[in-house]
């Protein structure tokens, strides 16, 4: 046997994902580098580790006793590193985050200033939609959660970190008058929506049914990203937060549709479970978020008033 850590990390992915473009995206690797070293991993063994059948990835009996034993082996690697900066003085552990798709407009930026000060810190950050988060909460796989909608089933603690604001959005192929639009606006804008378990799509779907809005929906497309280019290229309109557009704005690709009740506005906030023991890491982060995010909102974020 002659595998090497990389090997072993990969394969642990690629089990984990049970994808390689999947596992390739997290290792942030090309899919063929991925193949290969799973391929000159696999060649170490008699026994198959993965099967493909109609081009879905298996994983075998054998292949799930291997990645158990390479989780223990990279556990123990962590443990190894942690222990040498603990002798150094420095903070050690990982920092575990599960994010929103449009949080992640603001997440690096109440993170970034504590992983510099705290290099023995290992940041693991997860970008999904809000019900994805919620889980990854729930099964206490995270250590914090960033949410702009509060999950009503769980207990938890929170932090507040700050608004956000959505608006009425669509390209420049039709000029709108600056005045405020009232709500029959959206009996002639068709809208496209985020797909369910977004948080975008929940405060969406919530704000147009206390208000009664006449909405056209025209499709659902599954990332804000997504959501953006389709609204550029002008296959409809969509509420959109504003963390996520500010460049688009500047390049004159989107406008803001003025229109009455708008904008939505929400909080941001990290949130954990209210039971949840925090470890040294997290319990630093928390210091030092509740200490530094108004110096942060203000360095970071204060064109957000502009609109």
């Amino acid at each position: 046997m002659n595998y090497t850590l990389n090997q072993l990390r990969i394969f642990a992915m690629v089990v984990q994902t049970k994808s390689i473009t999947k596992a390739a995206e997290e290792l942030h690797l090309t899919q063929p580098a991925v193949s290969i070293q799973l391929r000159n991993f696999q060649d170490q063994f008699e026994l198959p580790l993965i099967e493909i059948v109609n081009r879905k990835l298996f994983v075998t009996d054998f292949g799930l006793e291997i990645a158990a034993a390479a989780e223990t082996i990279l556990n123990e690697v962590h443990a190894i590193d942690f222990r040498m900066h603990a002798h150094k003085g420095q903070l050690t552990g990982r920092l575990k985050m599960s994010v929103v798709s449009t949080g992640k407009y603001i997440a690096p930026y109440f993170i970034a200033d504590f992983m510099k000060v705290n290099e023995g810190v290992e940041l693991y950050l997860d970008v999904t939609n809000k019900a994805q988060v919620i889980a990854t909460l729930e099964r206490n796989e995270v250590d914090f959660a960033l949410v702009s909608v509060l999950p009503e089933k769980l207990q938890i603690e929170k932090v507040e970190l700050m608004q956000n604001k959505l608006f009425v959005v669509g390209n420049y192929d039709r000029t709108f008058p600056e005045t405020e639009q009232g709500k029959a606006i959206f009996e002639e804008i068709p809208l496209i929506y985020r797909e369910q378990g977004s948080g975008t799509r929940h405060v969406m779907e919530r704000y147009i049914s206390r208000n009664r809005l006449p909405v056209r929906k025209k499709m659902e497309l599954t990332s804000n990203e997504a959501v953006k280019q389709a609204v550029i290229a002008g296959l409809g309109y969509s509420i959109m937060p504003l963390i996520g557009i500010k460049n688009e704005l500047l390049n004159r690709q989107l406008q803001i549709i003025p229109v009455k009740g708008f904008p939505i506005r929400s909080t941001w906030y990290l949130i954990w479970l209210k039971e949840k023991r925090l470890g040294p890491v997290a319990t630093a982060y928390l210091d030092f978020l509740k200490a530094e995010k108004e110096a942060i909102i203000r360095q970071r974020f204060d064109w957000f008033e502009q609109w």
